[in-house]
């Protein structure tokens, strides 16, 4: 069951069941021995220029968890901060009873989303005007969509592949997902491209024919079958080889020292704009996917790849943050475990 709120925060948080043991176990201490004892809380993180996301996540967390929350004092930097090692970028006081036991959930939260941001961020740097599609919907367990999406907003994202990633975000910007095609519908057509591609537009009019050219290993000719049969109706051809592949089109290459032949590469992109080029189709468009991250679309930049659209998957989810909730003042007095103190923030901004 989904008491309601605006993240949907499953019921069990309100019985302690996503809790690790000992803050529960602090709690009835606490409450039973030293209920007056007030904490102050900070959180930080060790990444450099990292980008902050699951601020407001949190505050809606201790809304639904905290029956005194209006009388906890929160100070927060805002949702895409861009925030440094060892910064506080979240300041709670108030009795431990009240809200220190969802430190653990809080860590989580912080960690995830920001690392999900982060990594969003340095994608969309590295592809530049280019259009990201996030595809992570196979990268992870399904349940983290919504937030992932809204993390992912928080790096920049727009394009998204299901509604469950879009949920939290209200953005005139950010469109209902429109997908292509899975090489499963190829294989149902017997590996037949064509007819494929033909009941999807006869299926799907109003939505724009992408072929996914892979399915053969052999990119560069069924993008000009493609096209041939479908000429201006087709807008895109995505390629979306295997790292232990190397298109047909290339295997007689000898490659060059530090050149890449395997999977999505440089080469393979350029001689298919070329070809779709020679033949009259410059209006076709090119997706790339399968393996690629900041690195990756970055090489393809300084190559000059003629690459329309990047997809993205198991890149985004990667954890590069990691937060840690530390009480630094007890009763308005410094005291805290050696090595962790109170740091002053004049960036940080009153909640409630």
């Amino acid at each position: 069951m989904l008491k309601a709120n605006k993240y949907h925060f499953d019921e069990r948080v309100l019985n302690n069941e996503y809790l690790a043991d000992y803050f529960i176990k602090t709690k009835t201490i606490l409450e039973k021995n030293n209920p007056e004892a007030k904490i102050t809380m900070q959180f930080f993180q060790r990444t450099e220029n990292a980008i902050l996301s699951g601020i407001d996540v949190v505050i809606e967390l201790l809304k639904f968890s905290c029956k005194k929350f209006e009388e906890l004092e929160i100070w927060a930097l805002p949702e895409t901060s861009i925030i440094n090692p060892l910064e506080p970028v979240l300041r709670i006081t108030g009795h431990y009873q009240d809200f220190g036991f969802l430190e653990g959930m809080i860590d989580g939260i912080l960690s995830r989303m920001t690392s999900v941001a982060t990594n969003s961020a340095r994608i969309m740097q590295a592809a530049g005007s280019k259009t990201v599609l996030n595809m992570n919907d196979r990268a992870d367990i399904y349940f983290n969509q919504a937030f992932d999406g809204l993390a992912s907003y928080h790096g920049g994202m727009t394009n998204f592949v299901s509604l469950a990633a879009i949920e939290f975000i209200d953005d005139l910007r950010v469109k209902k997902p429109s997908g292509t095609m899975p090489h499963a519908l190829i294989q149902a057509y017997n590996g037949d491209l064509i007819a494929a591609l033909k009941d999807f537009e006869k299926t799907y009019p109003q939505v724009p024919l992408v072929a996914l050219i892979d399915y053969n290993n052999d990119c560069i000719t069924d993008a000009l079958k493609c096209c041939k049969e479908f000429k201006e109706r087709l807008k895109f051809v995505r390629i979306d080889t295997a790292k232990n592949l190397v298109d047909k089109s290339l295997q007689s290459i000898k490659p060059e020292k530090g050149q890449e032949l395997n999977g999505v590469n440089v080469e393979l992109v350029k001689r298919l704009r070329s070809s779709l080029d020679q033949e009259g189709y410059g209006h076709v468009k090119i997706i790339v996917s399968s393996g690629f991250d900041s690195q990756k679309i970055s090489q393809f930049e300084r190559q000059n790849a003629p690459v329309d659209i990047y997809g993205v998957g198991e890149a985004i989810t990667k954890s590069v943050s990691s937060f840690t909730g530390d009480s630094v003042l007890l009763n308005g007095v410094k005291q805290a475990k050696f090595g962790r103190e109170y740091i002053e923030s004049s960036r940080l901004v009153r909640i409630n």
